[in-house]
């Protein structure tokens, strides 16, 4: 029986708080009457207008009270537009108001600073005077979760050749009133005293972070053909699960105590239990008590760290490149080649870069990527094929400056590199994954590796990279392929293992997902956005497991509203 969990990694929202100092004054007689508004890019050319604050008078350093909410998505790159304006009439329209200056910057850049001040400019190229901006982000979600362990006695028999399959039900009371089911456990088979699995609900999920709201929970007796027989009901609320598990001490108590005990300690035995009452038998029985009692073992409130709570501590995103140089690929000056550059200085190795490393610079402060090539012999001799060499020539420093700066390394060696073979990927996960083992003994949530393979999928060491995989599986280290030309990809299927888990050559499974793969002609004629978004969609989740993992809290708290 599936475990539901509906929408359990909802969007984060994020919340700016703007601030200016310096703006330059238009009024006559006094300083400006400034109020800031927020777009975002939708489209080539268009902006969508997202929220503005409060328009505060006479001031040339403001601060705004009123947030800027926005939903916040790694995968893409956000651009957006703040731009001051001084008000000085009650239409909406800004047209005609005086400018005092903007800046264009992404939501990746604001949100791994945390807080930014950038100089205000009228244009491009064009400062609005001293005027300066500053943004602070905040992540705004209840980052709560409630964790449940649960047990019955004495339930209702249900089946006729054995006991009951029993499983539990949760719902929250909806804002219209209705019941919506959030989460159930897993089937006891036949036992009338079951314990639960230990399980976790997001807090927001379970009774919309209100521990008052109403909460009904079914206990049913399972029946394969899904016709499932009530056993019994009762509703109740996250507080009062809390003062149920409290009791519990209480519940220790053996049962043929309870016979001779103070009805004072049996009532403090009792508080921990709820009825399950089923109501067409409390109808029909005079003395009818109930089909069974259900108690709380645990009930915890603990924290759900997000992806932003780890980039917002301090958490540095490094990324690295490896790019494929096999023989596979065609010779670079044929036009068949995947290498060859077409007359704009692009193919589809470069594209998939451009598009993937757009979004994760913003998330690492130098700027400076390592970029590897593998499978191709090299000046001057041309002798065995290197399997991990560095892009710019330069092995003790093998850093790009920027994405900008692995484009132009690549289009520099390829020119004189001999195409060679044969495809070994577990030469450059094996070197990443020892930087971020480097990394992993500092305890600490600080530093998280991405590396992104760019292939044309004609693997030739796929035992070795199974085990490599495996291997990293326990590091700070997410694994990107893309697959570029028309080969078949089963092997870099078998590699991402959303179809079943990967395992290494001699059994041992991953300890959690860290490698996603997309074919790149799937994205060859959409917009270059698209193909980032797919291929980053699932880093952010993979953070979170990996220091999660390691019971490794962020850096720095974010700082509460």
């Amino acid at each position: 029986m599936a475990k539901f969990n509906p929408m359990a990694d909802c969007v984060s929202k994020v919340e700016l708080t703007v601030s200016c100092t310096n703006l330059l004054d238009k009024d006559v007689g006094s300083k400006s009457d400034p109020l800031c508004v927020l777009l975002q890019r939708s489209g080539k050319d268009g902006w969508t207008e997202l929220g503005r604050t409060e328009h505060l008078q006479n001031t040339s350093s403001p601060s705004f009270s009123q947030r800027l909410r926005l939903d916040y998505h790694f995968e893409t790159v956000q651009n957006l537009k703040l731009g001051v304006y001084d008000i000085d009439n009650a239409s909406k329209d800004l047209g005609d108001d005086d400018y005092l200056g903007g800046v264009e910057i992404t939501l990746g850049q604001i949100v791994s600073s945390k807080t930014l001040t950038r100089p205000l400019q009228l244009k491009k190229g064009k400062p609005a005077g001293k005027g300066s901006i500053t943004i602070t982000a905040e992540e705004i979600k209840d980052n709560r979760l409630i964790e449940l362990e649960l047990e019955a006695k004495n339930l209702d028999k249900k089946d006729t050749f054995g006991k009951s399959d029993p499983f539990l039900e949760f719902f929250k009371k909806g804002d219209d009133g209705k019941w919506q089911l959030v989460h159930r456990t897993e089937v006891v088979k036949n036992n009338l005293s079951p314990s639960w699995k230990k399980f976790s609900v997001p807090l927001q999920t379970f009774c919309g972070s209100d521990l008052e709201r109403p909460i009904k929970v079914d206990c049913s007796d399972y029946d394969n053909d899904g016709s499932h027989d009530l056993i019994g009901s009762f509703t109740t609320k996250v507080s009062e699960l809390q003062k149920a598990a409290s009791s519990v001490g209480f519940r220790m108590v053996k049962d043929h105590e309870l016979k001779n005990s103070s009805s004072y300690l049996r009532s403090l035995v009792l508080q921990g239990a709820f009825d399950c009452i089923h109501p067409d038998k409390q109808k029909k029985k005079k003395n009818y008590k109930n089909s069974g009692v259900v108690s709380v073992k645990s009930c915890k409130l603990s924290t759900q760290h997000s992806f932003l709570d780890y980039v917002m501590g301090g958490c540095q995103i490094n990324f690295t490149v490896g790019i494929d140089f096999t023989g596979s690929n065609g010779d670079p000056r044929s036009p068949n080649s995947l290498h060859y550059l077409s007359p704009d200085g692009l193919n589809q190795y470069l594209s998939a870069l451009w598009s993937v490393g757009q979004v994760v610079q913003d998330y690492d402060t130098d700027k400076l990527f390592p970029a590897f090539g593998f499978g191709a012999r090299l000046p001057p001799d041309y002798q065995a094929a290197h399997h991990e060499f560095a892009l710019n020539f330069n092995p003790s420093n093998p850093y790009c400056q920027g994405i900008q700066g692995i484009v132009e390394a690549y289009r520099m060696v390829l020119p004189q590199l001999r195409l060679s073979g044969p495809t070994n990927f577990s030469p450059i996960i094996n070197h990443v994954a020892s930087i971020a083992s480097g990394a992993a003994q500092s305890d600490s949530a600080s530093q998280y590796f991405v590396l992104l393979i760019l292939t044309d999928g004609e693997i030739t060491d796929l035992d070795q990279t199974r085990d490599a995989i495996v291997r990293a599986s326990r590091l700070p280290l997410s694994i990107i392929i893309v697959g570029v030309g028309p080969a078949d990809f089963k092997a870099m299927e078998l590699l991402d293992g959303d179809d079943g888990v990967l395992r290494s050559t001699v059994g041992e499974a991953v300890a959690r997902d860290i490698v996603q793969f997309v074919p790149f002609l799937k994205f060859k004629d959409a917009p270059q956005a698209t193909l980032a978004k797919s291929v980053l969609a699932e880093v952010p989740t993979q953070v979170v497991s990996y220091f999660k993992m390691r019971g490794l809290q962020p850096l720095k708290a974010p700082a509460k509203a």
